[in-house]
């Protein structure tokens, strides 16, 4: 017979743990995310400077996170207190039962969202490449400025964008994020149309009436029209800046016409806070997928002022700590492996690692299957990219000379920029080659096939 003693006890207790609650875990993260806006300029705190913060260790730091390991009820206060907070009942529970394996409550886990366009601003699933956010959260703050975001489609340039706006309104500015594929095409066929889409859209945004007609005269034109808006409605009325997020304003490239007059609006307003208090309230961020290839006016272009940032791949350090985001114990020998495969892709890497975790598929059956295959993880993804390519048969026959491999290989400038864009190739100096070998396979496959049944 065993004696329950209270020391037997207190180890059958600390066996079984505390789990946070909903309630206990929105409170560390509020407390959490305040901390990092005034100690860290807003840059996410890592699982190393959290464990430092609390003197607990990165797996303990993990599991309270996760909410679904039990953990010591000192341990929480520890992390609490390491936030000037104070852990009250509510804030955890005592499962039932100490089961071997740690019994899951479905409600109160914050699962990895599926890697979908933007990475929520709440997801702790979004790395950072410093110093570029904070060097981002800091231009947006000071007086009419402008920032160019550049990278090759799913690199997280929204995602980005999103952050840069949320810092804003958390230091006081309005924030706006307007995407220009919302735009219907008949309206980049107008330029006037266009405008009033634009300004309809800024306005509704910030909650103001519609008064587009009212500032709109056919005397002044449509660009001055614009800027009367703006300057005599919407910054007029507007007590705090501006900080207006343009996504996708490569779209416009395919309306050179549009674009130079659009493009030369934006830069005139840039200009314009340099000089008036006013104009210094607007903000910019424009993010695009690819390089400028029409031509535009060098001193109308705001493609060459402003804070240029273009993203990199991620690091095998950022993809080791990725994964552990997603409670995987990687090596670099393993990282290594996926990254060789998808290189350094924020989404790709991520719909990676979200599947292994969920054990839909393990790190040695993505190496080893087929990219044609219907059950790979990136099949709807690579039917996308196959998608835009086809749309243009030139592009289609680019990507076959990238295929063949022939040097020294010429493709055409605008050809090289759109598949760029879409992270299918490479452009090094004269030196052209696939994204990464995920795409070269997935091409070289279809181009097989194709080839197969033409003969």
């Amino acid at each position: 017979m065993v004696v329950m003693t209270r020391t037997n006890l207190e180890v059958k207790e600390r066996i079984r743990g505390v789990i946070l609650t909903s309630m206990g875990l929105e409170r560390l993260e509020e407390a959490k995310e305040e901390a990092e806006y005034k100690e860290n300029r807003g840059n996410r705190f890592t699982l190393e400077a959290l464990s430092e913060r609390m003197n607990l260790s990165v797996d303990t730091v993990m599991k309270i996170f996760a909410c679904e390991v039990g953990v010591d009820k000192r341990t929480l206060k520890l992390c609490f207190s390491s936030f000037d907070l104070i852990l009250e009942p509510l804030d955890f529970y005592k499962p039932e039962l100490p089961p071997r394996t740690p019994r899951v409550d479905k409600r109160l886990i914050s699962e990895p969202e599926l890697p979908k366009g933007q990475v929520p601003l709440k997801s702790d699933f979004y790395i950072e490449r410093s110093p570029i956010e904070s060097n981002c959260y800091k231009t947006i703050l000071q007086p009419g400025s402008l920032i160019r975001l550049k990278a090759p489609r799913r690199m997280g340039k929204s995602s980005l964008m999103i952050r840069i706006i949320n810092h804003g309104i958390k230091n006081g500015c309005h924030g706006v994020y307007l995407n220009l594929q919302l735009a219907d095409k008949d309206l980049f066929q107008d330029l006037d149309k266009f405008l009033q889409w634009f300004c309809a859209n800024v306005s509704l945004a910030l909650q103001l009436p519609n008064r587009v007609s009212d500032y709109w005269d056919t005397i002044f034109g449509s660009k001055m029209s614009c800027k009367f808006y703006f300057e005599e409605y919407i910054l007029a009325n507007l007590k705090q800046p501006l900080v207006l997020g343009l996504d996708d304003v490569d779209r416009l490239f395919r309306y050179p016409d549009l674009a130079d007059d659009f493009f030369a609006l934006l830069r005139a307003w840039h200009e314009e806070g340099k000089n008036r208090e006013l104009w210094q309230k607007l903000r910019l961020v424009v993010v695009h997928s690819s390089e400028v290839y029409i031509p535009l006016n060098m001193n109308q272009s705001p493609f060459n002022v402003g804070l240029p940032i273009e993203l990199p791949m991620l690091s095998p350090e950022q993809v080791q700590d990725l994964a552990k985001r997603y409670q995987l114990n990687w090596s670099l020998e393993e990282v290594t492996k996926l990254m060789d495969l998808v290189g350094g892709n924020p989404y790709l890497l991520r719909l990676a690692l979200y599947h292994i975790y969920r054990a839909d598929v393990t790190l040695d059956q993505l190496l080893t299957t087929s990219p044609l295959s219907p059950q790979h993880i990136y099949q709807e993804h690579l039917q996308r990219q196959l998608r835009y390519v086809e749309q243009d048969p030139r592009l289609v026959e680019a990507l076959a000379k990238v295929m063949l491999g022939q040097e020294p290989l010429k493709l055409d400038v605008v050809q090289s920029i759109k598949l760029q864009s879409l992270g299918l190739i490479n452009l090094q100096g004269t030196k052209i080659t696939f994204g990464c070998l995920l795409y070269q396979q997935y091409f070289q496959q279809y181009f097989q096939s194709v080839n197969s049944l033409t003969a």
